[in-house]
C-alpha cells in the first residue's frame, strides 16, 4: 500500500531531526526568556513553584521529547506507558501555550501596546507550536494518557493564577488577569478537544512494540 505522501513527509527521520533541532534550540531560549521572572519568584516565592513558571518552555520540551522518542521508541511497555504520556502532554500543552501566547500579545495590542520585533517572533514561534502539534498528532497515540494529561494542565493553571505564578502579561492587561484566568481555563478544555481529535488511534501497548518471535 503506497504510504500518503503527508505520512512520508513529517515522518522522514530527517524532517523529525531538524524539528527536534528547533525544537530544543527554542526550549532552551524560551527558560532564558523566562529567566527574570524565575529570579523573582524564588526571591519571593516558595521553591517549588519555579517548575510552574516557565510554561511555553516546558510545552516545547514536552514536544521535544516526543519527537526524540519518535525517532528511538521504546521497546518496553513501560517505556511505551511514558510516551504516551509525553505524547499526550506535549500535544495538549503546546497548542494550549501555543494559541494563548498569541491572543496574550493580541490583546494587549488592542488595549494599546506596541508590539516591536519580539512580539512578532513570539507570535510566530508560538503559532508553529500549537501548528506542529496538530500536525504531528497524528503519529501519536496517546488518548488513553490525555485525561492525565489535563490533570497536569489544570494542576498548572490553578497554581499559577491561586500563587501569581502565571506568565508576565503586558502592563496594560494587569487589571484584565480575572479575565485572563477564565479564558485561560478555556483554552485548556478546548486544546484537550483538539488534541483528542487530531491524535491517532489509539493501539494497544503490545501491538506498537516490534514482533519478537517465540522460537528460540
Amino acid at each position: 500500500m503506497a504510504v500518503h505522501w503527508f505520512e512520508k513527509l513529517f515522518k522522514n527521520r530527517g524532517i523529525i531531526w531538524l524539528l527536534f533541532i528547533v525544537n530544543l534550540l527554542g526550549t532552551i531560549y524560551g527558560y532564558i526568556w523566562y529567566g527574570d521572572q524565575m529570579e523573582a519568584t524564588a526571591a519571593s516565592s516558595p521553591l517549588w513553584l519555579l517548575p510552574f513558571v516557565p510554561d511555553s518552555p516546558t510545552a516545547s520540551l514536552f514536544f521535544t521529547l516526543a519527537l526524540l522518542l519518535l525517532l528511538y521508541p521504546p521497546k518496553s511497555i513501560a517505556g511505551t506507558v511514558i510516551r504516551e504520556l509525553v505524547e499526550a502532554l506535549a500535544v495538549l500543552t503546546s497548542v494550549k501555550y501555543g494559541i494563548w501566547a498569541v491572543g496574550i500579545i493580541f490583546a494587549g495590542a488592542a488595549q494599546g501596546d506596541v508590539l516591536n520585533w519580539k512580539d512578532w517572533m513570539l507570535v510566530v514561534s508560538h503559532t508553529g507550536m500549537a501548528v506542529e502539534a496538530l500536525l504531528y498528532a497524528r503519529f501519536f497515540a496517546y488518548r488513553r494518557m490525555l485525561p492525565l494529561a489535563l490533570f497536569w494542565t489544570l494542576a498548572n493553571d490553578f497554581i499559577d493564577y491561586s500563587f501569581g505564578v502565571y506568565p508576565w502579561l503586558p502592563g496594560v492587561l494587569d487589571d484584565d488577569v480575572v479575565q485572563v484566568q477564565y479564558l485561560t481555563l478555556l483554552l485548556t478544555a478546548f486544546s484537550t478537544g483538539l488534541a483528542w481529535v487530531f491524535s491517532g488511534r489509539y493501539k494497544p501497548v503490545h501491538s506498537r512494540l516490534p514482533y519478537r518471535s517465540s522460537r528460540p
